[in-house]
């Protein structure tokens, strides 16, 4: 019982490596982000440069959040 358990235990990640869930993680924010696209609805992101949040619509439009009006 003194044994660490390890980082890539597989009965904790259900057989799967770290390498593949954080694929799998990044490939469900790729379709998440397509599908909120179609829907017309904004996706969340962040400039590194300026350190902003930000939501950029399907048209291209962007909007800080800073910049958005609170209701």
């Amino acid at each position: 019982m003194n044994n660490p358990i390890e980082m890539n235990d597989p009965d904790l990640t259900c057989g799967l490596t770290d390498d593949e869930l954080t694929e799998r993680f990044k490939a469900s924010i790729r379709i998440d982000n397509e599908i909120r696209r179609i829907k017309g609805l904004p996706t969340a992101k962040y400039n590194g440069k300026t350190k902003q949040a930000y939501l950029e619509y399907p048209d291209g439009r962007i909007e800080y959040i800073n910049d958005i009006p609170q209701t």
